[in-house]
């Protein structure tokens, strides 16, 4: 598995990282989102993904209310991970804190919480998982470069930035000596925001990654909703709000799937395999993803799709048709 450079750090990544919003155990924020997944099943689902060449998990104080960080760390501990070894059982761990309503302090007064979700390991990568905090940008990036001197993150992302906060962010932590890593937003083929509002222009330009989340917008890019549109009758009703999960967008996106469908035939794969080919792909390696897996059907297509070579007229064929 070829390996990529997370922006400015020495994280040498997977271009796909195993997301892990689905293991919240239907508690939290979105926990209702997901089917619940049992320990036995993330065990499986964390093992298979390793073994498959993904190299990096991620979570947050969100999934869950820390059930996710939980789940992972039993996890590695069920399959005897141990952290820094170069092998197919070490990923590295990225996590996010939740900022809403809350002061930038809360980093520091939080984090030994979240690395004891985890097992006491260390966080790699350690995001502001949304601008919403009441402090200031600064304050917040004073306390993350509080945390990488203290040792307890090696790296700081953020999450939801727009262009402007990207920046501002970059600028506050360049001063000290610490760069910014990531930006994690929500980017497919049918949600290309960041192509437009200047968020993907200004992450290319200071050498920050991408980290897609939601990848395949929930489904909707599998294809599956478009064969069967009673599905979305099933589908908790706040996920088919958020992420626009209508009839009128399956009529929008069908040329799309059609699309994907034809090139999954050439390929030997599934529309859902060349969808997160696309993302990973069409801006070299600035951007990577995270889909999720519920079962181990999923895990197997999410690193079957990282062998997937798209030729630059199937990119632009995909990028049009939208």
């Amino acid at each position: 598995m070829k390996l990529r450079r997370l922006g400015q750090s020495n994280l040498w990544l997977s271009p796909l990282g195993l997301g892990t919003w689905q293991f919240s155990h239907r508690n939290g924020l979105g926990g209702k989102f997901w089917k619940e997944v049992n320990q036995e099943q993330v065990t499986q689902i964390i093992k298979t993904s390793l073994q498959g060449g993904m190299n990096w998990i991620d979570t947050a104080e969100a999934y869950g209310h820390g059930t996710s960080e939980q789940m992972i760390a039993k996890s590695l501990e069920e399959i005897d991970c141990i952290h820094g070894e170069v092998n197919y059982a070490t990923p590295y761990l990225a996590d996010k804190w939740w900022p809403l309503g809350r002061r930038a302090t809360s980093l520091s007064e939080t984090i030994s919480i979240r690395r004891s979700n985890l097992g006491g390991r260390k966080i790699d990568l350690y995001q502001i998982h949304h601008p919403t905090s009441i402090s200031s940008l600064e304050k917040q990036m004073n306390e993350m470069i509080k945390l990488v001197d203290d040792q307890h993150i090696r790296y700081v992302g953020v999450s939801n930035f727009s262009a402007i906060q990207l920046r501002k962010a970059h600028n506050i932590l360049q001063k000290a000596g610490v760069s910014l890593i990531s930006n994690q937003v929500r980017y497919n083929l049918f949600d290309r925001r960041i192509e437009k509002n200047g968020v993907l222009d200004t992450a290319k330009e200071l050498g920050i990654a991408i980290i897609a989340y939601s990848p395949l917008h929930q489904g909707l890019l599998t294809g599956k909703f478009h064969h069967d549109p009673e599905q979305l009758r099933n589908l908790y009703w706040l996920k088919k709000i958020q992420y626009n999960l209508t009839k009128k967008q399956l009529k929008r996106t069908f040329p799309l799937i059609k699309e994907l469908e034809n090139m999954a035939e050439t390929h030997h794969v599934s529309a859902a395999q060349i969808a997160l080919a696309w993302l990973i792909c069409a801006n070299k390696e600035v951007v990577f993803a995270i889909p999720g897996a519920s079962n181990l059907t999923q895990i197997e297509g999410n690193i079957k799709a990282m062998q997937v070579e798209l030729s630059s007229k199937e990119i632009q064929k995909l990028s049009d048709i939208l």
